[in-house]
């Protein structure tokens, strides 16, 4: 417990200090605080949580690795045509698709597909046209810069993964309607609210208001994640009713 808390307060500390330098006008120094934060949280769930879950285990280790791979390839002087550059954006964003696709099966592997088709099929129209103008919206923000990078195709991906992990977990909620599915939710709340402000943030307005606002939704993302992992999915009608049909 104690070590537990020692390394929360770890994360604190990393977090303030990383809002004090990237307002200061310290953003190296800022940048290796923001990618330790995350790998901090893994490392947290990684000893401290008895029951874990394979596939969340594995969005926390794809994530974490990113944010690591990232620290060590901003230590190195590098350009933007340079094949380092290169292997950070695709390999460092195919890392982060690969880790909400992980955490995407999370979420939906407590839901019975079959149930929710038949008892939200409103929700689930709404929710497709609404992720079709969000990407929509986010690709026509990126679409100046995707001539540069050659990155159209890596980008929308990576959009669609992202807000399919935002509308798998309000499903969850609506068909589980506990605290565990509610803190799945705020967490894929926040962290795509994170992901829309970091896109400001790199595309529109390098701002440090922007990043540090990403990163406490980020940070916040996290906690709810990590809280509902100390949760077990509690017996509700919606179970009951699954059992009968």
């Amino acid at each position: 417990m104690y070590k537990s808390k020692v390394l929360v307060s770890f994360v604190l500390v990393l977090y303030i200090l990383f809002a004090i330098l990237e307002f200061s006008g310290n953003s190296g120094v800022a940048y290796y605080l923001n990618a330790l934060i995350i790998p901090v949280i893994a490392l947290i769930y990684m000893l401290f949580v008895k029951n874990k879950n394979i596939f969340f285990s594995l969005f926390l280790f794809c994530y974490s690795l990113s944010d690591l791979m990232g620290i060590a390839i901003y230590s190195i002087s590098f350009n933007e045509d340079s094949i380092i550059y290169d292997f950070d954006y695709y390999v460092g964003n195919s890392l982060y698709i690969l880790a909400y696709l992980f955490l995407f099966i999370r979420i939906s592997s407590s839901m019975s597909f079959l149930h929710v088709l038949r008892n939200f099929k409103i929700h689930i129209v709404v929710l497709t046209i609404l992720n079709i103008y969000l990407v929509y919206v986010l690709q026509m923000i990126l679409n100046p810069y995707n001539g540069l990078y050659n990155n159209y195709y890596l980008e929308l991906t990576y959009n669609i993964v992202m807000l399919l992990v935002l509308s798998a977990a309000l499903l969850n909620y609506f068909f589980r309607d506990n605290k565990k599915s509610l803190y799945l939710f705020l967490g894929s709340l926040c962290i795509v609210f994170s992901e829309v402000i970091d896109v400001a943030y790199i595309y529109i307005a390098q701002r440090s208001l922007l990043n540090v606002l990403a990163t406490s939704l980020a940070l916040g993302a996290f906690y709810f994640f990590y809280q509902q992992s100390k949760l077990s999915n509690e017996v509700n009608q919606e179970d009951k009713y699954m059992i009968m049909e």
